[in-house]
């Protein structure tokens, strides 16, 4: 600077500069250029009048950028800007004036501006994982190295203000990186994307840290130095670092997953809301369902003829499904996300195996509750590396048998009745029914000379412990992953299925509902207790005949339907509670299907079909088999949600007839 500001004046300047920069980078401010733009011309003012002309002059040509922009996008781009002025500005200003050491830890120690620097990391991490695989198939693609370049800006912001030097000098290594890519100085060569996946994995495991409670929480990673070397290395001679193995192909059907298509997402309107927050939302939303059905059936409230109180409780009822399904909606998120972590992980399973993969997406934009797209994650990663361990052959193999030496893994979602279905598929060698078989027999799962139809062999990889793999690696040959993906999705309310075609491929099949906290639920009726049947699982409804329910070898008790044998189920005998009826002539019987098993459940009558909603049943019953929940029905009652895996596994719990 020309002139030196006495220490009044280069405080107050500084004290400017930090408020200043709090407004960038502080989340849960939206864009305001013309705010930003005012005060700038005031700290230019301010400066100006007291000697520092640099500064002023600097202040100045950045508001009148700011003023000039015609788009938000454009704004966006001059918060940028304006941020690396900033960074300038400090370094004129005295050193005594701008050390942020002890304000900076007190801002770390601040828990509100930790989570929002938390939530908006994590938003840049998922945009940079997803431009740099971009990037892996299409090196030149300049919008994707613009918006590398702009995510990792702002960590680098955000975390030098809250005192994170680790986290910001990595990413101002990356950021010198990505600025002579989008200069035209430098080239980014797979191995360079590779580096850059490292360093926000790295940026990852500090958010996981962060994450955590204060009290909890565990040591901050080291700075990783060797890491910043290697940045450091392909910026300085890029030209010295060896390409490395393929490396995956991202193809996406939806436009929306483009990048240019995130410019559009960009315009529309939107505020951060804390996730714990809207759940608590969403539950209050489903007290308040459960209370409108509750007037709604209120005996006190049938008045004959009194037109005026139906048709406001109709009115109510409208309403109170729209604030549902509103409420719903806010939580539901599209399944792009979880897809492009599988993309990553084909990615590295790929180079692991030294085999070339590329994944093509379908149904990116198909939504699902937030709870579940989380849960979803462990499931589809192990069925990924299955497919990429034992399905996708290497190259030369592909290349023998005539296919295509790059194997392709399919991801599509798509809606089908109130469910969402989700396809992993691979065009590999598919399931080795006879290596299958032949491991099942010595494990003692199916008898020396059982004969299994495809299907029946297929599944046997979800039986518990179940591999056909020769040795075991850091991937796959523990014996443990398929079974966990049934279990899980069993949690889920949902189902999985495996068909494959020797020599073409595999697909396991998803079929999970849209939302954890609605049920659509067939009401039944056994002695005084009440239970509800997810109604996807409902087959059909009927009284049987006499002669029509027997019982096989004195054991297990059977009904005849349609020309099947169909196993029975006696509801007050699984629970313990007295019938108004043991006869089966005067009972009703439900057909469900689960998992593949269909059983007649004995019920004493049939309530009729209602949308619930879910309510755990707390610590002490959470262990209970053959329930999954309870729901508080229209008129009050507590109703127990059937959960229909375990309740067919454990029906021979009931009393042999």
């Amino acid at each position: 600077m020309a002139t030196q500001p006495n220490p009044g004046i280069a405080d107050e300047l500084a004290r400017r500069l930090d408020e200043l920069a709090l407004e960038l980078t502080l989340p849960t401010n939206a864009a305001d250029p013309d705010r930003w733009a005012a005060s700038l011309t005031a700290l230019a003012r301010y400066a100006e009048s007291s000697g520092c002309g640099d500064l002023a002059a600097a202040a100045d040509s950045a508001a009148d950028a700011l003023r000039n922009a015609p788009e938000w996008v454009a704004a966006e781009e001059a918060r940028l800007e304006l941020a690396q002025a900033i960074e300038k500005l400090r370094a004129e200003l005295p050193s005594s004036s701008c050390e942020p050491e002890s304000n900076a830890f007190n801002l770390a120690d601040d828990p509100e501006l930790i989570r929002d620097f938390v939530a908006e990391c994590r938003e840049h991490l998922l945009a940079i994982e997803q431009h740099a695989l971009v990037l892996d198939g299409d090196a030149g693609n300049l919008e994707a190295i613009h918006s590398l370049f702009r995510s990792f800006h702002t960590i680098k912001g955000l975390a030098g203000f809250l005192g994170f030097e680790a986290i910001q000098g990595l990413s101002h290594e990356v950021e010198t990186l990505l600025d002579l890519a989008r200069n035209s100085k430098l080239s980014l060569s797979r191995h360079a994307i590779d580096i850059v996946l490292e360093c926000k994995d790295y940026i990852s495991r500090w958010i996981t840290v962060l994450e955590a409670p204060a009290e909890s929480r565990l040591a901050y990673p080291a700075p990783d130095e060797r890491l910043i070397a290697r940045v450091q290395a392909i910026a300085t001679n890029p030209g010295s670092v060896a390409a490395q193995a393929p490396a995956v192909e991202a193809t996406q059907s939806n436009a929306e997953a483009t990048p240019d298509s995130g410019r559009q997402l960009v315009a529309a309107r939107f505020v951060k809301v804390d996730t714990e927050k809207l759940d608590y939302l969403v539950d209050m939303v489903g007290e308040m369902v459960i209370a409108q059905s509750m007037v709604r059936h209120d005996p006190d409230l049938k008045v004959e003829g009194n037109g005026r109180l139906e048709r406001n409780l109709a009115q109510l009822a409208r309403m109170t499904d729209e604030v549902q399904r509103t409420a719903m909606a806010m939580r539901m998120v599209p399944v792009s996300g979880l897809f492009q972590k599988m993309v990553r992980l084909v990615r590295d399973l790929s180079r692991k195996f030294g085999k070339q993969i590329r994944v093509e997406t379908e149904g990116d934009d198909v939504e699902l509750d937030r709870n579940i797209v989380e849960e979803l994650a462990d499931p589809m990663m192990h069925m990924i590396r299955n497919a990429a361990d034992h399905g996708i052959e290497t190259p030369a193999e592909r290349a023998a048998s005539g296919k295509d030496p790059t194997a392709v893994v399919f991801l599509r979602a798509h809606h089908s009745a109130g469910y969402i279905e989700i396809e992993v598929s691979d065009d590999g060698r598919g399931v080795n029914r006879q290596k299958v078989l032949a491991r099942a027999r010595e494990r003692g799962l199916v008898a020396p000379n059982a004969q299994l139809s495809d299907a029946e062999c297929d599944n046997l990889i979800f039986q518990p412990g179940f591999s056909t793999a020769e040795k075991v690696s850091e991937v796959s040959g523990r014996g443990v992953g398929m079974d966990v993906v049934r279990k899980q999705i069993q949690k889920l309310r949902g189902s999985v299925e495996l068909t494959s075609v020797t020599g073409k491929g595999a697909t396991f099949s998803l079929r999970v509902p849209l939302t954890l906290a609605i049920i659509d639920g067939l009401v039944v009726e056994t002695g005084s207790e009440r239970y509800i049947l997810p109604l996807t699982s409902v087959k059909e409804l009927f009284r049987p005949t006499a002669g029509q329910v027997s019982t096989v070898e004195g054991k297990a008790e059977v009904a005849s339907v349609r020309d099947r044998l169909l196993p029975v189920m006696r509801l007050y005998e699984r629970f313990g509670i007295q019938p108004r009826t043991t006869d089966p002539t005067t009972a009703v019987f439900v057909t469900a299907e689960s998992d593949g098993n269909t059983f007649c459940i004995m019920v004493d009558e049939l309530i009729g079909k209602q949308e619930v909603v879910i309510k755990t049943l707390g610590n002490a019953f959470r262990n209970v088999s053959g329930v999954a929940g309870g729901a508080i029905l229209g008129d009050g009652r507590v109703g127990l949600i059937l959960d229909l895996p375990t309740l067919f596994a454990g029906r021979h719990q009931c009393r042999a007839r």
